[in-house]
């Protein structure tokens, strides 16, 4: 009986510490959106910002709060949830924190498109964007079926995903090297992942994409958590693992896609945020939903940080990026330390 006591108090513990985390990252989100919203080169009150936020008219704030920083503020959740939600729905699936779209070729498969569309076809930011998107889908499909044989190996996977984005890599530069200037400072600053000139255009696939995918995502969470036992237990367990592999990373990559189509890769965000996740909540229970969320928390404080932190204006993607590289490093270095594989 005192067992049974003592593992109920545990759960409540961890239950406990789950709201809390979650309540936390809900309210730091909150507090860096009015921020972003009131500070900048001018500052402006928050009863102007709420005032704005419905539809008033207030003389200055009207065009900088309502047609530059609101846009570029939800955008900036968006996109980071996305990235956080899909990110680590890979490294669930393929129990491997490696397990990333900025890893494992998806991001460059959109970001070799882009330049393409860019530098060879002149299309505008509409087509870009749509050739970005299926490039990304295209890519997780042909990363999916050759790593394929008697079902889904993560190790196989990821090796082959790095391989391809290698390739994919080496074509971007290439498209880049035969760049006319303005196509070639139009592709970098897309590369670099950026939230300038963020418009409603923009917005309206991203959050039609999340509301439609997420919730795909967040059903199985429960299925990928068995998923995570291997796959004898999780199908011991009544998971249909290959039509559950398919729906989820059509789900993670359709969310990667639209929101790189929308601002470029933003370095490591899907990378950094479930392991973020991960020490915040520990373990028990699923961390998709807490993963979105500082994936959200992470662009938005990176964007801010790269626009008023220092001398010069950086896309959001560089600061993101100065931060995940060197997790990285440790995460390999880490791994061969204690004789594991990637």
């Amino acid at each position: 009986m005192s067992t049974v006591v003592a593992v109920a108090r545990s759960r409540g513990r961890r239950a406990l510490r789950r709201r809390a985390a979650l309540a936390v990252l809900v309210a730091l989100i909150v507090a860096g959106f009015l921020v972003t919203l009131t500070s900048g080169r001018t500052y402006y009150p928050l009863s102007d910002v709420l005032a704005v936020i419905q539809g008033e008219t207030v003389p200055g704030a009207s065009f900088t709060v309502g047609e530059l920083r609101l846009p570029r503020a939800v955008l900036a959740v968006l996109t980071g949830f996305c990235f956080g939600l899909g990110g680590a729905t890979f490294q669930t699936m393929l129990r491997n924190a490696l397990a990333s779209p900025d890893i494992i070729g998806i991001t460059s498969g959109a970001s070799a498109a882009a330049v393409f569309a860019i530098v060879t076809l002149g299309l505008s930011e509409t087509g870009v964007s749509a050739v970005a998107i299926a490039a990304a889908l295209v890519v997780a499909v042909v990363i999916y079926v050759l790593s394929f044989r008697d079902g889904v190996a993560g190790t196989r996977l990821i090796l082959i995903g790095i391989g391809i984005a290698a390739m994919l890599n080496s074509a971007t530069s290439y498209l880049l090297s035969q760049a006319g200037q303005w196509d070639l400072q139009e592709a970098t600053r897309w590369l670099a992942g950026s939230l300038n000139n963020s418009t409603w255009e923009q917005v309206t696939p991203v959050a039609v994409a999340l509301v439609v995918l997420a919730p795909v995502l967040l059903f199985r969470a429960r299925s990928l958590q068995m998923m995570e036992l291997g796959d004898d237990a999780a199908a011991a367990l009544g998971i249909r693992l290959e039509r559950t592999r398919f729906v989820v990373l059509v789900a993670a990559v359709g969310l990667i896609a639209f929101a790189t189509a929308a601002t470029g890769p933003i370095a490591f965000v899907a990378f950094l945020a479930g392991p973020i996740a991960a020490r915040l909540f520990g373990a028990g229970g699923s961390l998709l939903l807490p993963a979105g969320l500082v994936g959200a928390l992470l662009v938005l404080v990176a964007d801010f940080v790269g626009q008023f932190a220092f001398g010069t204006r950086y896309p959001v993607g560089v600061i993101t990026g100065v931060l995940g590289a060197p997790y990285l490093i440790y995460l390999i270095v880490r791994s061969n330390r204690v004789g594991g594989s990637l």
